[in-house]
């Protein structure tokens, strides 16, 4: 099989870079949740940004965006390719050559950022594009899912770092935390729009 095909459309007008985990996680109703967040990137229009790969949430996320003949951008270092396959149908396949120019395409791709639970490439790549709307580098919208509590933790330290004057008082309002899909998307459309709009569940 292909690991490219046509969507109905071409390009979208926006893109939406998703960030989640390789691995599923131990709370089920995340590979559910991740699907529905694929589902309604597609019926947006919108096009997916991710990192090309066919496991765990984030490939979850990608096949229900590719079952809605919507538009799948997936990037992903040369090296990469043996241990994490890509997944098949994407619109457009793009390999580069080291992670750093996976993520100033990544970024220079999308309009707006989702972190979803993930590892420490999630993390990672939620503090890179953080410290970019931070020092100024881009003023893309930031949303992070907070499903089951899940970044609680992390954005305790993040406070704490705050407390202990590392952070100024404007940091925090780089991103956006919510707790459901519903307030997620909710706040996505207020920051960006859709451009087809289409009943749930009509593909």
């Amino acid at each position: 099989m292909s690991m490219l095909t046509a969507p109905l459309h071409g390009p979208p007008k926006r893109s939406i870079c998703v960030f989640c985990g390789s691995k599923l996680g131990h709370h089920h109703e995340w590979a559910s949740t991740a699907a529905d967040v694929g589902r309604m990137i597609a019926e947006r229009g919108w096009g997916l940004v991710f990192g090309a790969g066919r496991w765990g949430l984030m490939g979850t996320v990608a096949q229900a965006v590719i079952e809605e003949n919507g538009w799948v951008t997936g990037i992903i270092p040369r090296y990469l390719m043996q241990t994490e396959p890509v997944i098949p149908g994407l619109s457009d396949l793009q390999v580069v050559e080291t992670m750093v120019e996976r993520k100033v395409r990544m970024i220079d791709q999308s309009d707006a950022f989702l972190v979803l639970p993930g590892g420490i490439g999630t993390f990672e790549e939620l503090f890179e594009v953080w410290t970019g709307r931070q020092t100024g580098a881009h003023t893309k919208p930031i949303v992070v899912c907070n499903l089951n509590g899940y970044f609680d933790a992390l954005f305790a330290f993040v406070h704490q770092a705050k407390d202990h004057g590392f952070l100024g008082d404007g940091a925090m309002d780089k991103v956006t935390l919510l707790h459901s899909t519903e307030t997620v998307f909710a706040e996505l459309d207020r920051m960006l729009g859709s451009e087809h709009p289409k009943p749930h569940g009509q593909r």
